[in-house]
């Protein structure tokens, strides 16, 4: 069974950085847990390639250079000197941030990789300084946001990585009903200690942002591998940003309420005026946006007595919200 990508990285990062001398691409994949399980020489070039491109992305600055004065051959490392933070500050949040992603790295199965993937180095005569290899990881605490999630965690990297959409139980909220979901992958990201995948949706044909904590055990790697990629130049952290983040004090709905309904929503809201919609008499209310992801909720709540007006994000996000529900319905009729 193949491991997972971050697995791959973490092991690649590990090796360029615990030597001094250039690395070739051959010792890399003889030595570098994660690329020596058959593939051929092409797919291999393909996933070094990724890996490579992956690393510079996330501002891991890998060098490029000679293996000895006598090789000319091609290597790879990681500058340490350039890749080494100077001593900083954290305040309390950036600190708990710092301590959920030290969790995620301390899980028994990364434990296990993180020194198989060292030993085997030295093992191949790789030039590991001394020190390099102490690493005492103890905690295994389970993450914040992701308890319960870390098989489905697991199977969606596996499933970005090989390129493959999934198939998914998901609910909205703990409350709802699950529906089945068919989703190109591209990416999964933090935010407050929550995990989102962010990707396609193909039953709404819309970008769709799922909180890990909602989808069901049972995810499906489906199709052929390769049919789904990440479109260039997406920032997935925006997206995700667009829909959980705090918007600015600014940040307004406008939204239709019937008359008599939404009593709770038009309390925290400012009257616009009187307004018909689709023939029912109601109002037009603005309404600060605080978070979202709960203004989306509520508002879904009210089914066809509160309907988004602006901005469209949060239509959009209200009418997937209903659909969902109504397909729910119609599953159970």
């Amino acid at each position: 069974m193949g491991i997972s990508k971050v697995e791959r990285l973490m092991n690649l990062v590990i090796a360029l950085l615990s030597t001094r001398t250039f690395i070739t691409a051959d010792r890399i994949r003889e030595t570098v847990f994660g690329y020596s399980e058959g593939a051929s020489d092409e797919a291999f070039s393909r996933m070094f390639e990724r890996d490579k491109n992956e690393l510079r992305d996330l501002g891991i600055p890998l060098e490029t250079g000679r293996v000895s004065p006598t090789d000319p051959t091609e290597g790879y490392r990681i500058s340490r000197e350039a890749y080494a933070l100077p001593a900083v500050g954290l305040t309390a949040d950036e600190a708990a941030a710092v301590a959920v992603a030290t969790q995620l790295w301390e899980s028994p199965e990364l434990i296990t990789a993180t020194q198989g993937a060292l030993l085997k180095l030295r093992a191949a005569g790789v030039d590991i300084e001394p020190g390099d290899a102490d690493i005492a990881i103890t905690s295994t605490a389970a993450l914040p946001g992701l308890r319960g999630s870390e098989e489905v965690l697991g199977i969606l990297l596996s499933a970005i990585d090989s390129g493959h959409a999934v198939q998914f139980p998901h609910r909205p909220s703990r409350t709802d009903p699950y529906v089945t979901r068919t989703v190109e992958p591209w990416g999964v990201v933090t935010d407050r200690g929550r995990w989102y995948l962010v990707g396609h949706d193909r039953d709404r044909d819309a970008v769709r942002t799922f909180r890990l904590s909602r989808i069901g055990a049972e995810v499906t790697p489906i199709g052929e591998p390769g049919a789904v990629s990440r479109p260039a130049g997406l920032n997935l952290r925006e997206i995700v940003d667009r829909v959980v983040g705090d918007w600015p004090a600014a940040g307004q709905a406008n939204v239709w309420v019937a008359d008599g309904r939404a009593t709770a929503l038009r309390r925290r809201a400012t009257i616009v005026g009187p307004r018909d919609l689709g023939g029912r008499p109601g109002e037009e209310i603005a309404l600060d946006i605080d978070m979202f992801d709960r203004v989306a909720r509520e508002i879904a709540s009210y089914g066809a007595d509160a309907v988004v007006l602006a901005p469209e994000p949060l239509r959009e996000d209200v009418i997937a919200r209903l659909e969902a529900q109504a397909g729910e319905w119609a599953e159970r009729a």
